[in-house]
């Protein structure tokens, strides 16, 4: 690969997501601005900007990758990405701008009346946010050795650099301009190169037959019930609870709009899932060697340039090396404003300066963990992520907006358990499986019983702490589920 090219597209999309950002800058004076873009911000640009921060490095290259190496049985994972969508439409998203607060702790703490609950939320969202950022990092390094021959650390060092100086600039209102240039960018850069290799391919005969590429006993239904159960709990609920996606609710000027929002997302993300999936199985029929060769992630940013030598082909790894770093710097910008509006509000005093320290400190944790350890496919790592969110955060948020019996105890007490049953499961199951080889599917996939068990806990903890409902419990429920409209109209 021309090592121009890969420079020519990273220098391309750093310097538009820069000058971008720092429009935003110029608009961005009130401290309402740079936590929650002043709560201006309309359905349309919101849900691109939305789709940016979402479709990470697990979307864009990781979904592909595990296509070309498990066939129709990956489908299931843009599937859950998309589908978790639908449940925040149902179940969180009015409710949760209808709460008026900042951040997720803020809405733990107005809801449970509880600083512990508070806290205990914090340093959930900032480790959710941290294993987060790690597999953007990673892709990062690993489009950078690819496409330029640097190394590896270079990718992840500029995208964590960039990502602090956009977010402490301009904070949540100049994201979201970024994030919402850089979905379109994503969708383009996968969606022309998918239409020319199609066109071009016409009548080629495949590297591998379509019988070997594509086995009719292959797809979601060979699957192993317990693992295809447990990744769909983890991808549809952990959705719920990913600080960097809810963060932006807050940002729709009422409840209505957060609905709309919704809507537009869901249909964004049907469309741009289309194109890593046709990458994938173009690469399982083109090009199975990468499969075998470790490069199974790089699919996406080999593939054109193979398929379709010369000019053509340098024009299209151009645009998907463009769209990779797009996917790199918006979900780790949306994933640093979160956390710089958590760290700044509890440690920080909540001013913009807090926040600006916050956005800087954000970023080079997460870096220091990318730099020490190596991928294990990008896909797979987020959805344990995915996993850990829905077994802590999840649970709280859903059982706050849906049932007044929970208390500050009982959400503590359910956090802390399927942090401890997850974190386990993720960290330590290697190890475990290792002495105990029966239960490695219920490790790698753990979803299927932390999560269940974080809400048996939540719950029984409550109700043994019938006390502990917070006296403000009625009103605020009526202020989530009422919509503003009937709220303004009725009489004092």
């Amino acid at each position: 690969m021309n090592a121009a090219i890969g420079y020519t597209a990273i220098v391309a999309v750093a310097v538009a997501s820069a000058l971008i950002g720092f429009y935003g800058l110029r608009v961005s004076r009130t401290t309402s601005d740079f936590y929650v873009a002043s709560r201006t911000v309309r359905p349309w640009w919101n849900a691109s900007a939305i789709g940016g921060e979402y479709l990470s490095a697990a979307s864009f290259l990781g979904i592909a990758g595990l296509i070309l190496l498990t066939g129709s049985a990956a489908l299931w994972f843009p599937i859950g990405y998309t589908a978790g969508y639908l449940m925040l439409l149902l179940f969180v998203a009015a409710p949760l701008r209808r709460s008026g607060a900042y951040t997720i702790p803020d809405f733990t703490e107005a809801r449970l009346e509880s600083v512990w609950a508070r806290r205990v939320t914090s340093i959930l969202v900032i480790v959710v946010g941290w294993f987060y950022i790690v597999p953007q990092l990673q892709g990062a390094a690993l489009t950078v050795r690819i496409t330029t021959g640097l190394p590896a650390w270079a990718g992840s060092l500029a995208v964590a650099v960039i990502v602090a100086v956009v977010v402490a600039a301009g904070g949540m209102r100049s994201i979201t301009f970024v994030q919402a240039f850089q979905f379109w960018l994503k969708l383009t850069a996968l969606a022309v190169p998918v239409v020319v290799l199609l066109l071009a391919l016409g009548g080629t005969e495949p590297a591998l037959p379509p019988v070997e590429a594509f086995p009719a006993t292959a797809g979601p239904g060979d699957l192993e019930v317990y693992r295809t159960v447990s990744l769909m709990v983890a991808l549809l609920l952990g959705t719920l609870g990913l600080p960097h996606v809810l963060v932006r609710f807050y940002t729709n000027p009422d409840g209505v709009a957060a609905r709309r929002t919704t809507v537009i997302v869901l249909v964004l993300l049907s469309v741009f899932y289309l194109f890593p999936t046709a990458f994938g199985f173009l690469g399982r029929a083109f090009a199975p060697d990468l499969a075998t060769s470790g490069d199974a992630d790089a699919l996406i940013l080999l593939l054109p340039d193979r398929l379709i030598p010369g000019p053509v082909g340098d024009v299209l790894t151009a645009l998907v090396i463009a769209g990779a770093f797009a996917a790199f710097l918006s979900t780790s910008s949306g994933l640093v404003v979160s956390l710089a509006g958590v760290i700044s509000q509890d440690l920080l005093g909540g001013s913009v300066r807090g926040f600006r320290i916050a956005a800087v400190i954000s970023s080079f944790v997460p870096l220091v963990v990318a730099l020490a350890t190596e991928s294990t496919g990008l896909a797979g790592s987020v959805g344990l992520v995915f996993a850990f969110t829905a077994s802590t955060l999840c649970p709280v948020l859903l059982l706050g907006i849906w049932w007044r019996g929970l208390t500050a105890r009982g959400a503590v007490a359910g956090m802390l358990t399927g942090a401890v049953l997850s974190g386990t499961a993720i960290l330590g199951g290697a190890a475990i499986s290792a002495v105990l080889p029966g239960i490695r599917p219920f490790l790698e996939q753990p979803a299927a019983w932390t999560v269940p068990l974080a809400v048996l806990v939540t719950v029984l903890a409550s109700r043994a702490d019938r006390r502990g409902v917070p006296r403000g419990a009625d009103a605020f429920l009526t202020r989530l589920h009422v919509p503003e409209a009937a709220r303004r109209r009725r009489p004092v």
